[in-house]
C-alpha cells in the first residue's frame, strides 16, 4: 500500500473520529433511528438528482447500503442514544476491522498472516477489556453490544464496497445513501412513534437545535461525502484485511475530542484496552519486506502483493 494511500486513510480516521462529536449533538435534538434517516435522506435526493448511478451489479450497492449505511448507523445511534459515550463509541465501533478480516478470509479467500492475525488478535483483546470496563458502567453492557453490532455491520459494507470495485468510488458512496433512508425511516415510525419524531422537528427550528444541524452537516458532507469517498476509493484498490485496520486510528480522535469537549474521562482500563486497540493496527500494518532490497538479497519483484498486512488475495478476490 502507497504512502500516500496510507496518509489518506489516516486522513479518513480523522475525519470519522470528530464524526462522534457531530452525532452527539445531532442526538441532543432528533432520537436516533429518525436522525440515521435524515442523515441519509439529505444526500439521497441530490444523489438521485444529480449523480450517476455506479456501473455496479445492485447485489453489491444494496449490501453495501444495508451494511454501513442501515446495520451500522442503526445500531451506533442507538447505542449513543442510550448510553454509549461518544469517544468510547469511536473506539468500540472499530472492531469493524477485526470483523472484515475475518469475514475477508472467510467469505473473499483472502489469507491471514501471522503478524495480521496477531495485530487484529491484540486489537480484539483491547476491545475485550473496554467491554469488561462496561459491565460496571451505569449504562451497562447493552450499549456496548449495540457498538459492536454496528461495528459487524460496517464490516459487511466493506466487503460489498470492495466486490463492487466501482470504477467511480464517490458514486457509489453516495449511491449507497440511497438505500437506508425508507428502511430507517420506517423502523423510526414503528419504534420512536410519530409524536416523538414531531416533538423533534418542532425542537429543530429553535435555536438551541443549531448545534444538532450544524452536526447534521457534518456527518452528511464530510464524514459521508469526504471519509467514505476516500475510503471506498482505498477498498477497491486494495485487500479488504489491508485497507481495515486503519479505521483503528479513529479512536485516537474520537477519544481526544470527547475528552476536550463533552468531559468523556475514559477509565484507565478503558485507555489500555485503547492503546492495545491503536497498538494492535500499528503492528499489523507494518509494511512488508517481501519484494524489497534486502528482504531477500535478490533485485525488487515487480510482481509483488500489495498487502503490507500479508494477506495475499487468492485468484478471484481482488
Amino acid at each position: 500500500m502507497p504512502v500516500r494511500h496510507r496518509l489518506l486513510a489516516v486522513v479518513v480516521a480523522v475525519l470519522w473520529g470528530a464524526n462522534f462529536i457531530a452525532i452527539h449533538a445531532s442526538l441532543e435534538i432528533f432520537p436516533p433511528f429518525f436522525c440515521s434517516a435524515l442523515r441519509f435522506l439529505l444526500l439521497a435526493i441530490p444523489t438521485i438528482a444529480l449523480v450517476p448511478r455506479p456501473q455496479v451489479p445492485t447485489r453489491w450497492l444494496v449490501g453495501y447500503g444495508i451494511g454501513f449505511g442501515i446495520l451500522q448507523f442503526a445500531f451506533l445511534y442507538l447505542a449513543m442514544d442510550v448510553g454509549m459515550p461518544a469517544g468510547l463509541a469511536s473506539l468500540v465501533l472499530q472492531s469493524s476491522a477485526p470483523f472484515t478480516v475475518v469475514l475477508g478470509a472467510a467469505l473473499l479467500g483472502e489469507r491471514l498472516s501471522a503478524r495480521a492475525a496477531a495485530g487484529v488478535g491484540v486489537a480484539a483483546l483491547g476491545m475485550a477489556v473496554v467491554g469488561s470496563q462496561r459491565l460496571d458502567a451505569q449504562a451497562g453492557l447493552l450499549p456496548f453490544v449495540l457498538t459492536l453490532l454496528a461495528g459487524l455491520g460496517w464490516a459487511f459494507g466493506n466487503l460489498a464496497s470492495r466486490l463492487a470495485a466501482a470504477p467511480e468510488p464517490l458514486h457509489l458512496t453516495m449511491w449507497m445513501t440511497v438505500i437506508p433512508p425508507l428502511p430507517l425511516l420506517a423502523v423510526s415510525l414503528a419504534v420512536e412513534g410519530p409524536e416523538r419524531i414531531g416533538a423533534a422537528l418542532a425542537d429543530s427550528m429553535t435555536a438551541a437545535a443549531i448545534p444538532a444541524w450544524l452536526g447534521m452537516v457534518y456527518t452528511t458532507l464530510l464524514a459521508t461525502v469526504v471519509g467514505s469517498g476516500i475510503w471506498t476509493w482505498l477498498m477497491a484498490r486494495h485487500p479488504s484485511g489491508t485497507v481495515a485496520p486503519f479505521s483503528m486510528l479513529v479512536p485516537v480522535t474520537g477519544l481526544g475530542l470527547a475528552w476536550l469537549l463533552l468531559d468523556e474521562v475514559p477509565a484507565p482500563l478503558e485507555l489500555l484496552g485503547g492503546v492495545l486497540v491503536v497498538g494492535g493496527v500499528l503492528w499489523a500494518s507494518r509494511p512488508s519486506t517481501r519484494g524489497r532490497p534486502g528482504a531477500s538479497g535478490g533485485r525488487i519483484r515487480h510482481e509483488v502483493h500489495e498487502d503490507d498486512l500479508g494477506c495475499t488475495p487468492v485468484s478471484g478476490s481482488r
